[in-house]
C-alpha cells in the first residue's frame, strides 16, 4: 500500500504545533524528532524513517525546481507554509548519502518586545532614521524573532518603505503604517549583495538583511547606513566586540581602515542574546546591549575594540546591558538556575560576584 507522504508530513506539522515545539527533524534511520524548550524528543509512536520516507517527504516539501537544485548542490534553504496556519524555515541536506531535513516553526503572530521578555530600550533603535543595528548570537537563539519585533514596531508606528532581504523569507508582515516589500534570495533576487545594491534605487527607508554573508554584503549594508538608511541585520557572533572584529577582519587588510571608519560613524548598537531554559518551562532570553556612543566610536576608530566590554559594564546609566548582569538578574528572579547562568556566562568569575 502506497504511503501518503503529504498526509504524514501534515500530521507531523500538527504535532509540532500541538506540542509547541520549535523544530522538526527528519532523517533516515531515526524516528521523526521534535525540539521542545531546547530538548530533542524522538516521536517513538511513529516508525523509524527509511530513505524512501525521506525521499517522499522531499517530494512534498520541495517544488520541482528546488528538488533539482537540492540534488545538484546537496543542500538547500527553503520555506514551507501549512494551510495559512504555520510557516517553517527549513534546510535540506545530505548525510552519509541520505536526505535529511531540519524545519523551524515560524509563528504567524509577531510578538512584541514585552511578550518576548526583551528590554524596552530596543524600541529606541526602531525610532532612528539611519544607522546600522545588529542582533547577534548563536544559531537558534531568537535573533530573527527579535528583528521581526523591531520591524513590526516600525510598521506600527512609522510610515516608511521597508525592504527585507531574506533566505528564506521567515515572518510575513501585514502592512500597517509602512509599505513592506519582502524579497527572497533565489526567488526574487540572485543573492544578498545584488538585492542590497538595488535598494538604493527603490526609495527605501529601512532595510532588513536576514544575514550578513560575505564582505560585499557587509560593505554595501554599511554604505546604506551611511547614506541615510536604517539597516538591521544579524551575525553569528557571541558579543559586541567579537562582532565588530568579525566585520573588520572579513575585509582585505587594505580595506580594513575604510570599513573601520564607516562602522565607527554608522553603528548604532549591537544586541547579543541567548535563550536559556526557564525553571518554569520554556526559554527566556539573557542579553547584552552595546549602545554606540562617542566613546564606542572612538574605540572602533582607534583599533581598541577589546576595551568595548568595559564600556558596556560601566554604561548601565546610559542604557547599556551587560550579559553577566542580565544572567544574575534572571537567577535572582528565579527564572533560571545558577548552573545554567554559569553555563552561558562569558566570564563566570564576574558572574559569581553578582549572584
Amino acid at each position: 500500500m502506497a504511503v501518503d507522504y503529504k498526509k504524514e508530513f501534515e500530521d507531523l506539522i500538527e504535532k509540532v504545533m500541538k506540542e509547541s515545539a520549535s523544530d522538526l527533524h527528519l532523517s533516515e534511520g531515526r524516528y521523526p524528532t521534535i525540539r521542545i524548550a531546547g530538548f530533542l524528543i524522538p516521536l517513538m509512536d511513529r516508525r523509524i524513517l527509511t530513505s524512501e520516507d525521506t525521499d517522499g517527504f522531499m517530494n512534498v516539501i520541495l517544488g520541482p525546481e528546488d528538488r533539482a537544485l537540492f540534488q545538484k548542490t546537496k543542500e538547500i534553504d527553503f520555506s514551507y507554509e501549512y494551510k495559512k496556519q504555520a510557516r517553517f524555515r527549513g534546510n535540506g541536506f545530505f548525510q552519509q548519502g541520505a536526505v535529511s531535513f531540519a524545519l523551524r516553526l515560524i509563528p504567524r503572530k509577531i510578538k512584541t518586545f514585552e511578550e518576548l521578555n526583551l528590554p524596552s530600550i530596543l524600541e529606541t533603535f526602531t525610532q532612528k532614521q539611519q544607522g546600522f543595528f545588529l542582533v547577534v548570537g548563536p544559531v537558534g537563539h531568537g535573533k530573527t524573532t527579535t528583528l521581526a519585533a523591531m520591524v513590526e514596531r516600525i510598521n506600527e508606528t512609522r510610515a516608511e518603505h521597508i525592504v527585507t532581504i531574506e533566505d528564506p523569507i521567515e515572518y510575513i508582515y501585514e502592512q500597517k503604517k509602512s509599505v513592506i516589500d519582502q524579497r527572497e534570495v533565489r526567488t526574487d533576487t540572485h543573492d544578498f549583495a545584488s538585492a542590497l545594491r538595488s535598494v538604493f534605487r527603490q526609495d527605501v527607508d529601512v532595510i532588513l538583511v536576514g544575514e550578513m554573508r560575505g564582505n560585499e554584503t557587509m560593505a554595501t549594508a554599511v554604505t546604506a547606513a551611511e547614506t541615510g538608511h536604517l539597516v538591521l541585520s544579524t551575525l553569528h557572533t557571541n558579543n559586541a566586540a567579537q562582532t565588530i572584529n568579525r566585520i573588520i577582519d572579513s575585509f582585505p587588510a587594505a580595506q580594513q581602515d575604510q570599513i573601520r571608519i564607516q562602522l565607527a560613524s554608522t553603528l548604532t548598537g549591537i544586541f547579543s542574546q541567548r535563550l536559556i531554559p526557564r525553571i518554569s518551562g520554556g526559554l527566556v532570553p539573557a542579553y547584552e546591549l552595546l549602545i554606540a556612543n562617542a566613546a564606542v566610536s572612538n574605540l572602533i576608530r582607534e583599533k581598541r575594540v577589546h576595551e568595548i566590554n568595559t564600556v558596556i559594564e560601566t554604561g548601565l546609566e546610559q542604557g547599556m546591558i551587560d550579559m553577566n548582569r542580565s544572567l544574575a538578574d534572571l537567577v535572582r528572579r528565579g527564572e533560571i538556575t545558577a548552573e545554567n547562568a554559569y553555563l552561558y556566562s562569558p566570564n563566570p568569575k564576574v558572574l559569581e560576584r553578582l549572584i
